[in-house]
């Protein structure tokens, strides 16, 4: 039988969703607060340069940006 303790739930129960690797023109991992997606500057929104997969931005077009700011 568990004995109960008066240390407070960890929720250790709920797996972390897993963090999506960065592409090398993020600034931060998508959904982090004060961030947004803008096109990739590298390939304009294409996710190729010269025919190849744009490395800034692993070839999906857009990367993870600061917005606003103070």
């Amino acid at each position: 039988m568990a004995h109960p303790t008066d240390q407070p739930a960890t929720g250790g129960d709920t797996p972390a969703e897993p963090t999506p690797p960065l592409a090398p023109g993020d600034e931060a991992a998508p959904g982090t607060p004060g961030t947004g997606e803008d096109v990739c500057p590298a390939c304009g929104g294409t996710g190729k340069i010269d025919g190849k997969t744009c490395t800034q931005c692993q070839g999906t077009g857009s990367v993870t940006v600061g917005i606003g700011g103070a």
